[in-house]
């Protein structure tokens, strides 16, 4: 089934992209929840011109990704939590404190755009992906140390 996504969908595409999925993902989940329509040849017809028009704000879009791209490229996460006697943490680290630190050092990222590509369940250094755009990825490093008793 060849859909049109309305927002983006995290391992899927971003919005206004044509794909294809599955017959049942396309009619009883991303239809109904507004996330797609499908792909008649009307609505490519639609969605090109809506692109057409929108092509200057795509691109002040995108220009703004880049910004915030430079300023998170140099930014150090430090997350401090509860270890064993071996290094290991009590559960493990997540996109969602990655999320928190930043916020705490001015960027509003949300926790659905942070990619974490290994568990984090040491103490040590990491690096996360925060994917802005479709063509703009930034790398923030995080630091995980043990927190002190």
């Amino acid at each position: 089934m060849e859909i049109i996504l309305k927002e983006d969908v995290a391992n899927l595409g971003y919005k206004d992209d044509i794909v294809i999925v599955k017959n049942g993902y396309g009619r009883n989940y991303l239809i109904p929840t507004g996330k797609a329509v499908i792909a008649s040849p009307s609505a490519k017809k639609v969605l090109a011109e809506n692109l057409k028009q929108r092509a200057h704000k795509i691109a002040a879009i995108k220009a703004a990704a880049e910004e915030l791209g430079n300023k998170l490229n140099g930014a150090v996460v430090t997350i401090s939590t509860k270890v064993d006697a071996n290094g290991t943490i009590y559960g493990s680290v997540n996109a969602a404190q990655v999320a928190e630190k930043l916020q705490e050092q001015g960027f509003e990222i949300d926790r659905k755009i942070i990619n974490i590509k290994e568990t984090i369940k040491t103490a040590g250094e990491y690096v996360a992906t925060v994917k802005l755009h479709k063509e703009v990825s930034a790398d923030v490093k995080v630091i995980v140390v043990a927190e002190e008793a």
